[in-house]
């Protein structure tokens, strides 16, 4: 049975990460159908759609965390996933380009479902294996990006409209499965109630710090979501300027990187930390991205790209043990309050990110700039690398003297 709910909020994790990149291919497209099809003014509404479905996941990331940890995850996810069907729908029939926006605004509140979804993981996984856990839902975020833009044009091929309706019916046959799979992981005695002081943004984000351990490797999550949005908003464009690179490349090596990546979350995470350790394995992993984010921006070719995603994909080891350690800090009842807040920082990185990454590449990239730094934004990745792993040193030692000390209490009272 246990089996069965894990895969079910696998398969929910990943059909929002599928409604996230469906609409790469189709969606400038649709909207230009609006504008006389108009792309310079598409490319601007697109930009905005982007922007409001990451806005959204920062404003209500913590009200579904906080609301999961007062009623329970299986309403709140099963909600979210009706509220998705919708907002599908809506996008599908849209009339006019207000519409559009509006089922984007529903599909970024629902999509914060990701809150619980952590939650959910936290609560029926042992505190040893958690890392393992949060792998598992990396690995399904890794393969909704590598499905979506694909299914999302080859149905696009046949109508523009389409993958709206597909992403809708494979939602909601989620939801019906939900239903009798699902039952419900956060006991009625560790619930608590529900404070909007707590739910929104700011005040989650403030709670944080209240926790030494958990204040310091929410910053190197932090670090580690703004490197991750600015290597994506320029992959496209640099990889073209620099080595002409056709959208079939690019779209081939963003394949490349999701499988990798997922492999590495779904199936050797479980191993490196067996072997090395939580601890161990984020300062592995940070380091492994921080090489890679210098050796991106430092390529002479284009083949070595693909040479540079396997470290790349390993440091994504980092991530989940790091989620771990943290989940491990607060108790029962606070799990959806801080998955929350963990989605409201990648809803930050998700706007701040992109802005400062195609900045860096606009400023430095061209031939005719001074200096000529090509690969600026990757530089700039590998300092926000940097700067999450000087952050993870004092509580990854603090977090494992907790540990020791906690172990070392309960082999003394199992042996009087």
């Amino acid at each position: 049975m246990r089996v069965a709910r894990t895969v079910f909020v696998l398969v929910t994790v990943l059909l929002d990460t599928l409604g996230v990149g469906l609409i790469i291919p189709v969606g400038p497209r649709l909207v230009a159908s609006f504008l006389n099809d108009d792309l310079a003014a598409a490319s601007r509404y697109f930009g905005l759609l982007f922007s409001l479905y990451s806005t959204m996941q920062f404003l209500f990331a913590p009200v579904l965390g906080a609301l999961s940890d007062r009623f329970g995850r299986r309403p709140v996810i099963l909600t979210s996933l009706l509220g998705g069907t919708a907002a599908y729908l809506i996008a599908g029939f849209a009339p006019t380009l207000g519409w559009l926006f509006a089922g984007r605004i529903i599909a970024g509140i629902t999509g914060a479902s990701f809150s619980a979804a952590g939650a959910y993981i936290a609560d029926v996984t042992p505190p040893d294996k958690r890392a393992q856990g949060f792998g598992l839902i990396g690995a399904a975020f890794g393969l909704g990006f590598i499905l979506g833009p694909g299914v999302g044009g080859s149905l696009g091929d046949i109508s523009l409209r389409l993958p709206y309706f597909g992403a809708a019916i494979l939602t909601f046959a989620n939801l019906l499965y939900g239903l009798f799979v699902l039952p419900e992981s956060l006991r009625p005695a560790d619930r608590r109630p529900f404070s909007l002081r707590r739910a929104n943004p700011v005040g989650s984000l403030r709670r944080l710090g209240q926790n030494p351990v958990v204040l310091g490797l929410t910053g190197t999550i932090f670090c580690g979501f703004m490197a991750q949005m600015i290597l994506q908003s320029v992959w496209a464009l640099y990889n073209q300027a620099r080595f002409g690179w056709t959208l079939r490349d690019v779209g081939l090596s963003l394949m490349v990187a999701g499988l990798a990546t997922a492999l590495v979350q779904g199936v050797l995470l479980r191993t490196a930390t067996t072997r090395f350790g939580e601890r161990s394995v984020v300062l592995m992993g940070l380091t492994l991205t921080l090489f890679s984010h210098v050796a991106f921006g430092s390529a002479g070719r284009g083949w070595a790209i693909y040479v540079i995603l396997l470290p790349y994909a390993l440091g994504g080891i980092a991530g989940p043990a790091t989620q771990a350690i943290i989940s491990r800090a607060v108790g029962s009842s606070e799990q959806g309050e801080l998955q929350g807040s963990l989605n409201s920082l990648s809803g930050i990185a998700a706007i701040a990110g992109p802005l400062l990454g195609t900045s860096l590449l606009a400023r430095f990239g061209p031939e005719t700039a001074r200096p000529h730094v090509p690969g600026a934004a990757f530089f700039a990745g590998a300092a926000f690398s940097a700067i999450g792993l000087a952050l993870a040193l004092r509580p990854l030692s603090r977090a494992a003297e907790v540990h020791n000390a906690a172990a070392t209490n309960e082999n003394s009272t199992a042996g009087t």
